[in-house]
């Protein structure tokens, strides 16, 4: 095949020299591209090969062009008009070009069309092959942490849920009135018995009766702040509503054509009735366009979003160019680690952490089968969700709680309201719980929660009679004598969840466990050290959620190159940790 021979001569150079009429160029021993060479000659490029056509003219050869974005990530470049400049001044960029001098849409073609999310995947998992046939890697533990990366978008462009339920709900007021409007309007003309129409009903949007709700609330207290309504409020946004404002707009074109009333625009004209009736309902119909279209770009996951980066969500982030803690449009930046090399990289919308650890073992499953037995991560990927899938995967975890300080102050083991300092007995089968009184609480229902697609079971537990106890005010929760005396004690207890923590917490207190965090805090961390201070990745040059992907892709796999020409120089060695220290 013409393109197969044509691309595959790339590495049959096999000289470390290219000679010009003029001059010879010539590069150091240990110069970090013979690394890249020695790497990609093994690699297959079918993937890559396969997004290009044999038709035409043969452009720039994709696996030079590769090598090229690559061996730039190596040193740190990511712009692509300095990977120009360098391919024109640099020797080692030269030398992987022939000569040749690609220009900046060269390069935008091939990282924004052909060089897909799905190549960098393969190319990267390759390497990861060759790194455990090596003996740098094991691929059977990972060392998971997230930040966050500033997205290419204006920082004042926000949306925000709680800002379109409060505008929707006072939109929807103004069409009911129209609706009303409409109504009266047939009946006093007459036109509904003549044209066949009837009443018109306003439609039903779910989850407005409990913005309404807030919003009244809101009023009586004379607070007149949008962000006294709750971003978590999820507005349904029926499909149909627009559209049941199109047909009174149809309705009342009819109305208008068989009457023979003519619409008029222009300055002095004035508007009959009926053409007042339609406009006000058109900006109504198209506000309500508006707001839907929010909600569908925003989804069920998110509460806002940038105008300028669809995909990109408002995040508190640790720097702020004002210093002053504002919001930032920005992407959760997931790596998984081990000995040094970036494994995984994910990239997500989610401003929190426990959604992106499962998609991470998931990937690392499609790579390289079961071979994962062990995940260590902080206590952000802390959820029932993240625990039971790792133990039905078999996979051991190492992962921090959320209160895990917490349960070495004396106040917490102290706490008499708490299940955990009670006693527990079975006694026939039954659970139950003896509290500092010595009084039982029973079990008394189930209830199931449903949360991010995942449903969660608490069992509850009560005592029948809390009179007369002298531990009332210790052990109820803002227990007021005066307001409600008669109130007996009620818990709720998620067992599994407490089954699986206590689980994890065996394994990160043991020393295999110490020894895993410290691993984890000296890798992890000290990536992102290097990408954010070192390097000033702080902020991506590209928007969208799988052109940042792609983007912090080539940057992982120029720094696993790196640190592999680093163990192949002996500059690094393999970490083993500090067994003899103990971490808190």
């Amino acid at each position: 095949m013409q393109k197969q021979d044509y691309y595959n001569d790339f590495f049959e150079i096999g000289h470390q020299k290219i000679n010009f009429s003029f001059f010879e160029l010539s590069l150091p021993d240990d110069d970090p591209v013979y690394t890249l060479k020695k790497v990609m000659e093994e690699l297959d490029f079918s993937g890559l090969l396969a997004c290009y056509s044999n038709k035409g003219r043969t452009g720039y050869n994709p696996i030079m062009l590769y090598a090229v974005v690559t061996y730039a990530n190596m040193r740190g470049v990511r712009a692509v008009d300095r990977i120009v400049d360098l391919c024109q001044r640099d020797l080692a960029f030269i030398w992987l070009t022939k000569g040749q001098k690609p220009q900046r849409d060269t390069f935008y073609d091939f990282k924004g069309k052909k060089l897909t999310g799905e190549v960098l995947h393969e190319l990267n998992y390759q390497f990861m092959r060759r790194l455990e046939k090596e003996g740098l890697i094991t691929l059977k533990e990972l060392y998971i942490d997230g930040t966050k990366i500033e997205a290419n978008a204006n920082r004042y462009t926000f949306v925000w849920r709680g800002s379109l339920n409060y505008h929707l709900a006072g939109l929807l007021d103004t069409i009911d009135a129209l609706y009303a409007k409409y109504n009266t309007f047939l009946h006093e003309n007459g036109y509904g018995p003549k044209y066949d129409l009837g009443d018109a009903r306003m439609f039903v949007i779910e989850g407005m009766d409990k913005v309404r709700k807030v919003i009244e609330e809101n009023r009586n207290r004379k607070l007149t702040k949008h962000k006294k309504i709750s971003n978590n409020t999820v507005i349904e946004i029926n499909h149909c509503s627009p559209l049941e404002i199109l047909k009174l707009q149809k309705n009342l074109i009819r109305i208008a054509e068989g009457e023979g009333i003519g619409f008029v625009y222009g300055k002095g004209k004035h508007k009959p009735e009926i053409q007042k009736l339609y406009e006000e309902l058109e900006e109504c119909g198209s506000r309500l366009m508006e707001y839907k279209e929010c909600f569908e770009i925003m989804g069920k996951d998110r509460n806002s979003y940038s105008k300028t980066d669809l995909e990109a969500t408002f995040m508190r982030m640790k720097e702020n160019h004002m210093l002053n803690g504002r919001l930032k449009p920005a992407y959760n930046v997931q790596i998984a680690v081990e000995n040094y090399f970036l494994i995984h990289g994910y990239v997500s919308n989610d401003r929190t952490d426990y959604n992106t650890l499962i998609p991470v073992l998931e990937k690392h499953q499609n790579a390289f089968g079961d071979t994962l037995e062990a995940v260590t991560a902080d206590s952000g990927y802390c959820s029932e969700k993240n625990l039971l899938y790792l133990k039905e995967n078999e996979i051991k975890s190492f992962i921090k709680l959320q209160d895990h300080e917490k349960r070495k102050t004396r106040a917490y083991k102290e706490d008499i309201g708490k299940y955990y300092n009670m006693t527990y007995e079975v006694f026939e089968n039954e659970h139950y719980y003896i509290c500092r009184d010595g009084r039982e609480l029973r079990y008394i229902r189930t209830e199931n929660k449903e949360q991010d697609g995942y449903t969660q079971t608490v069992e509850v537990y009560g005592c029948t009679d809390c009179s007369d106890c002298e531990h009332k005010s210790k052990c109820l929760y803002k227990y007021n004598e005066e307001k409600n005396p008669d109130r007996n004690k009620v818990m709720k207890i998620n067992e599994r969840r407490e089954e699986l923590k206590e689980e994890s917490n065996a394994n990160i207190q043991s020393e295999e466990g110490i020894l895993k965090r410290q691993t984890r805090s000296i890798q992890t961390e000290g990536h992102f050290g290097d990408i954010k201070e070192n390097e000033n990745f702080r902020r991506s040059n590209y928007r969208s959620a799988e052109k940042v992907y792609k983007e912090f892709m080539l940057y992982a796999i120029g720094r696993n190159l790196m640190k592999y020409h680093r163990f192949l120089h002996h500059e690094i060695e393999k970490y083993e940790g500090k067994k003899g220290q103990k971490t808190a």
